[in-house]
C-alpha cells in the first residue's frame, strides 16, 4: 500500500506555463522542496549571512508541494504558523528567486507520510523563538519534523548549532538583539536548529533547476 500511494503521489506534477522564468520550465511534484530567497529587511539579511545555501545561493524559506485536483499547494510555516497556499500566492514573494529540489529515487517512498505530517501540523504556530521542539514551527523546522516522522522518527535531514553573530566577528546582529528583546529571551546562540540554505545542501536532494538559476 505505500509504493502503490507513493506511484500515484509521484504522479501527481504540475506544470505551469505562465513565463519566461527559469522555474517556470520546472514540473513540480508532490513532495518537492521549493527554496525561496524572501526581501525582508534586516532579518532576512542576517538570516542568510549566516546559512550558506546550494552553490552559494542565499535562501531564507522553505516549503513543501503538495498537489490536489490539479491544483499546486505550499504547505509553510509563515506568518501566525503553519499553513496552505496556492503556488502562485508562494511565488509572488521572490517568484525570480525560488529553486526546486527533489528527493532522489530512493527515498521517494517517504514522501506521502511526510505529506501526511505536514498536512496534520496546519493551524499549528509559527515558532518565533527559532527553538526545536516547542511545539512550534518555524519554516525549516517543519520540513525537518516532516521528514523524519516518515523516516521512522530517525532525523532524515541534519541540525547543526544555530549562531546569530555576524561572520568573522563575536558580534550578535543587532536585528537580533532587537529581535529576542522583545521575545524577553536570550538569543539562543549554539542551539539546534535547521535553516533552508542547510537542507538546500544535503546529498539527499537533486537541485531541478541548477543550471538555469545560476
Amino acid at each position: 500500500m505505500r509504493y502503490f500511494l507513493f506511484f500515484v503521489l509521484f504522479l501527481l506534477c504540475f506544470t505551469s506555463n505562465a513565463g519566461a522564468q527559469p522555474f517556470e520550465r520546472v514540473s513540480l511534484c508532490t513532495g518537492d522542496l521549493i527554496f525561496q530567497d524572501i526581501d525582508c529587511g534586516p532579518l532576512c539579511d542576517a538570516i542568510e549571512a549566516v546559512t550558506q545555501g546550494f552553490d552559494g545561493h542565499k535562501f531564507s524559506h522553505i516549503g513543501l508541494v503538495y498537489i490536489k485536483n490539479d491544483t499546486c499547494y505550499v504547505i509553510e510555516a509563515m506568518g501566525s504558523g503553519v499553513r496552505l497556499v496556492t503556488l502562485e500566492s508562494f511565488k509572488k514573494r521572490s517568484a525570480h528567486k525560488l529553486y526546486v529540489a527533489r528527493l532522489k529515487m530512493q527515498y521517494r517512498d517517504m514522501i506521502p507520510a511526510a505529506i501526511k505530517y505536514a498536512l496534520t501540523s496546519v493551524g499549528i504556530s509559527y515558532d518565533d523563538a527559532f527553538l526545536y521542539n516547542n511545539d512550534k514551527y518555524y519554516c525549516s523546522e517543519l520540513i525537518y519534523d516532516a521528514f523524519m516522522k516518515a523516516n521512522h522518527d530517525k532525523p532524515f535531514f541534519k541540525l547543526e548549532p544555530m549562531t546569530f553573530k555576524e561572520p568573522g566577528t563575536r558580534k550578535f546582529f543587532p536585528v537580533w538583539v532587537t529581535y529576542y528583546k522583545k521575545l524577553g529571551m536570550p538569543i539562543p546562540e549554539g542551539d539546534p536548529g535547521i535553516n533552508p540554505g542547510g537542507i538546500s545542501r544535503s546529498d539527499k536532494l537533486v537541485i531541478l533547476n541548477a543550471k538555469d538559476g545560476k
